[in-house]
């Protein structure tokens, strides 16, 4: 077969596939070099990917449209769970192949060894589904043609999730696997008995405990639908309207840029559940408004990312690990909502602390600026409010007693139906089309990486590596629950810092999150726990991609930006050791014990918001004027006391109510402020 390339077929043909800048980007809003940027670093998280035009895209988006409307399918009838899972894995590989290339070298061109790759997933897809029943008998015993097939469903799916997601991945799989084959040979606490291939291949291959485990099980019947879904909203223009109803709200005035970056990551962020497009939708309508308001670059990237970052962590949609969590837990998608609705408030409500104290140190009080919408708030509600209501309608439907899938799957009926309401909204066959085949495509990187956890998670639960590691990390904290906590978010942090967020949640789920629960923190606590830590991967080098995107919009250094963004992510993220080192720390995720009332969980909110705002203070050196380097110690002191009372609780157990000592500290600061010059507008 010979090279083709994007021109192929006749002349508007079929559209190109889309670019990777996100729909509500546009891109005569950026310079050239910038833009180019900015697609790079999206192409880091969602792979580089062809731009075929004419037959080849026609191909792309039919088979893509194809494994939509098969996962649509699945939502709404029975589809046997082993089909199910292989369907998805080999749609993943087939469009993996045909739409990212081997190397940027060989982009926008279909390649020979592309089309054997693709011919070999649907072989090897068409031998474990005709295997039936048999085949997963012979699991322990297996025939040597399922060696062969195991072996090359392996290779596949470490090159597809290379081409996808990046290299890191595929490498941490293969790194497990020789931990399998060669753990004989290592010392105690780390080895075991050794696998060869008999045992490890088919384990990992055809069985439901590696490759075609939880994670891609998740991928297949949740994600998916979720991914078409943001896809709906954004080719509909629901991305768009939460932009610009943001602005108009948040009105022309200087002190309201920070205050509009916050709106509108927040909702652009639910639906969305990506940091990195949150992050470039927001950085390309709002940093010429910092810059003007005198926004530092540094600065003003840093806000934008971590205001992407909370997309990860909001409901509706968050991002893909919030699913697993509903999985492994064995807890309906609406309790993970519930558990998440307090921490991002609470994340949001951190960052608005971080912007108000931004608008002092600035001094840009009282000056205006142009907007990008000059429609008023309650005309842009008028038109398009009805986007917000598929977003009310998924919770809704849970509400009802609907499964998660079946929640969704009406929510975008409600979503395409709305969008007729007015024409340039409006979801014809062209559009729709485009969506379905957006939403696989999108959905195609995070089911490889899936896949590719499931070889890492296959050889943990083999070896029995999750038992042995949780043992590990409770005698290295001493059996301190505390310590305990540090030593997990440090392992998910480095963990973080090589893998994507749902790759690191679903390692970190199986080794980390027991070693938690040994120790007494509820298995939902923990999971959460492990959850937020492993968002903080996007904004820590060298995964720092919302960074870096930010960074090549307003022109600052990429680890400046991240620094930045580290400053403004940082009070928040001390609000998880709350959920497994206090007893009533659950509340924030509104599970009560036995113990609590109501008036409890009000009190734990009221605790963490005035906590977060002391944190954010020390964060920024001002508060009603510039603080000094004790009254920096003070602040911080003070926060950590009112978010996080069991570090000094374990570290200086003699302390009475650390509680009250937080806030009486902090109101003496506050006193101590109120008397000093005011803060100088200069």
């Amino acid at each position: 077969m010979s090279a083709s390339t994007p021109q192929d077929g006749p002349p508007g043909a079929a559209p190109p596939l889309p670019s990777s800048l996100p729909p509500e980007v546009d891109p005569s809003s950026l310079d050239a070099a910038t833009a180019a940027k900015v697609e790079a670093l999206i192409e880091e998280e969602e792979g580089a990917q062809h731009r075929f035009r004419g037959v080849l895209a026609a191909v792309g988006t039919g088979i893509a449209v194809v494994m939509s409307l098969f996962h649509l399918y699945a939502a709404w009838d029975i589809v046997p769970t082993t089909t199910l899972r292989f369907l998805h894995v080999g749609f993943a590989l087939v469009l993996g192949f045909y739409l990212f290339p081997v190397h940027k070298r060989f982009r926008h061109r279909f390649m020979p060894w592309d089309a054997l790759l693709i011919a070999a997933g649907v072989f090897v897809t068409y031998y474990l589904i005709a295997g039936g029943d048999d085949l997963q008998d012979r699991t322990i015993f297996p025939e040597t043609m399922d060696l062969v097939v195991g072996w090359a469903l392996i290779l596949l799916v470490l090159e597809v999730t290379r081409r996808t997601t990046g290299w890191v991945m595929p490498v941490v799989a293969i790194l497990f696997m020789l931990y399998a084959y060669f753990g004989n040979h290592l010392p105690p606490p780390w080895a075991h008995r050794g696998y060869d291939s008999e045992r490890l291949i088919p384990h990992i291959s055809i069985g439901l405990d590696g490759i075609f485990g939880t994670a891609v099980d998740v991928s297949a019947t949740l994600i998916i639908l979720f991914t078409i879904y943001g896809a709906i909203l954004q080719l509909s223009g629901a991305g768009k309207f939460f932009v610009d109803f943001s602005f108009s709200l948040t009105g022309g005035k200087a002190t309201s840029a920070g205050r509009t970056v916050v709106l509108s990551s927040f909702l652009l962020g639910g639906p969305s559940g990506s940091g990195v497009a949150t992050t470039v939708t927001m950085g390309t309508v709002a940093w010429p408004m910092m810059k003007r308001v005198g926004y530092r670059p540094a600065d003003a990237g840093g806000l934008l990312a971590a205001g992407g970052l909370g997309a990860i962590i909001s409901p509706p949609v968050l991002g893909a690990a919030a699913f697993l969590i509903s999985e492994y837990l064995k807890i309906g998608y609406l309790e993970v909502l519930k558990m998440a609705a307090i921490p991002t408030l609470l994340y949001y409500a951190s960052l608005l602390f971080m912007v108000e104290l931004d608008q002092r140190r600035i001094g840009a009080a009282g000056a205006a600026v142009e907007v990008p919408t000059a429609t008023p708030a309650w005309e842009l509600v008028r038109r398009y409010g009805f986007h917000f209501s598929s977003l009310i309608a998924i919770i809704v439907f849970m509400v009802l007693g609907y499964s998660s899938t079946l929640a969704v799957l009406y929510a975008m009926g409600v979503a395409v139906v709305l969008s007729f309401i007015r024409r340039e909204t409006a979801l014809g066959p062209s559009r729709l089309t485009q969506a379905l085949a957006s939403g696989a495509v999108q959905s195609v990187g995070i089911a490889a990486t899936c896949a590719c956890a499931g070889i890492i998670v296959g050889v943990i639960t083999l070896t029995g590596l999750g038992l042995k590691f949780s043992d590990i990390a409770i005698d290295l904290a001493g059996g301190s629950l505390l310590g305990t906590a540090l030593v997990t978010a440090l392992i998910v942090w480095i963990v973080g810092l090589a893998v994507p967020v749902t790759a690191s949640y679903i390692i970190c789920a199986v080794v980390a999150a027991p070693a938690l629960t040994k120790l007494g923190v509820p298995d939902y606590a923990a999971h959460m726990f492990v959850f937020y830590y492993a968002v903080l991967s996007e904004v820590s080098p060298p995964t720092a991609l919302s960074p870096f995107a930010a960074a090549a919009i307003t022109g600052a250094g990429p680890y400046a930006t991240t620094l930045q963004a580290w400053k403004y992510t940082l009070p928040a993220f001390v609000l998880p050791f709350v959920f497994v080192t206090d007893p009533e720390g659950v509340g924030l995720l509104l599970n009560l014990t036995a113990s609590m009332t109501w008036l409890d969980v009000a009190w734990q909110i009221i605790l963490a918001t005035l906590g977060l705002a002391a944190l954010a203070a020390a964060c920024q050196g001002y508060f009603l004027r510039r603080l000094s380097v004790a009254e920096r110690v003070g602040f911080t002191l003070a926060g950590l006391l009112l978010v996080f009372p069991a570090l000094l609780e374990g570290l200086v157990p003699w302390m009475p109510a650390p509680h009250w000592v937080g806030l009486a500290l902090a109101a003496v600061l506050l006193v101590w402020q109120a008397k000093g010059p005011a803060l100088s507008r200069t």
